[in-house]
């Protein structure tokens, strides 16, 4: 669990939060259904936040469990982005161009979340991202659709999503089942965030709780 890892925080601009370093998982205990061996990388996280907040008041971190809310009516996380609000863990000093990465971690959406993206891979040629799992009435989808998984609210989901860079290939596995695979979006630099990010037809209130987070890179 996260509260393992004792978590520093420091405010700057920006909150980061390091863990001490782990000694390498084996191989043979990161094999998850038939999906390739990953080495668990240590993450660093990054808050992103409205800019006008402190970050308690966006952000929890209590018994391994990162917990993120925001509002529609939110500031941006900088003054002048044009960006919707958005309350988000961004995930230092793993940025990749290429090779195969895996997130994975255990998320809970609380019901009434709607319009609103949970988790993504950045960066993309095509768009700015690669992909991005969002939250709409109670369905997990792939952007706007397809829909992933229904009936998601009030419930532990196991997510990981893999992103193979020179195969151009993502596949999204929701509690062990690939519910998506399809071609990633180009671009030169990627990371993953989790969290809460506004999008179209969004609630007034978003939240999404974590725990279990993990990086992993293929070998």
């Amino acid at each position: 669990m996260i509260s393992e890892l004792g978590f520093y925080l420091f405010c700057v601009s920006t909150l980061l939060v390091s863990s001490f370093p782990l000694r390498p998982v084996p191989k043979s205990l990161i094999l998850y259904r038939g999906l390739p061996q990953f080495l668990y990388l240590n993450p660093i996280f990054e808050l992103h936040k409205p800019y006008d907040m402190a970050a308690n008041e966006r952000y929890r971190f209590s018994n391994g469990e990162h917990r993120l809310w925001v509002y529609s009516a939110d500031k941006p996380h900088y003054q002048g982005s044009t960006t919707k609000p958005r309350t988000e863990i961004k995930i230092r000093d793993y940025d990749y161009s290429s090779g195969v990465w895996q997130y994975e971690g255990y998320v809970y959406v609380p019901s009434g979340t709607t319009g609103v993206c949970i988790m993504q891979i950045f960066g993309g040629s095509s768009r700015t991202t690669t992909m991005m799992l969002r939250v709409y009435g109670g369905s997990f989808t792939y952007y706007r659709s397809p829909v992933l998984l229904s009936n998601v609210y009030n419930k532990w989901i196991r997510v990981n999503v893999i992103h193979d860079v020179g195969a151009s290939n993502v596949k999204i596995y929701l509690n062990h089942q690939l519910r998506y695979e399809g071609a990633g979006a180009g671009g030169s630099s990627h990371y993953f965030k989790f969290g809460v990010y506004a999008q179209n037809d969004e609630s007034n209130y978003m939240e999404s709780r974590w725990v279990g987070i993990k990086v992993l890179r293929k070998n």
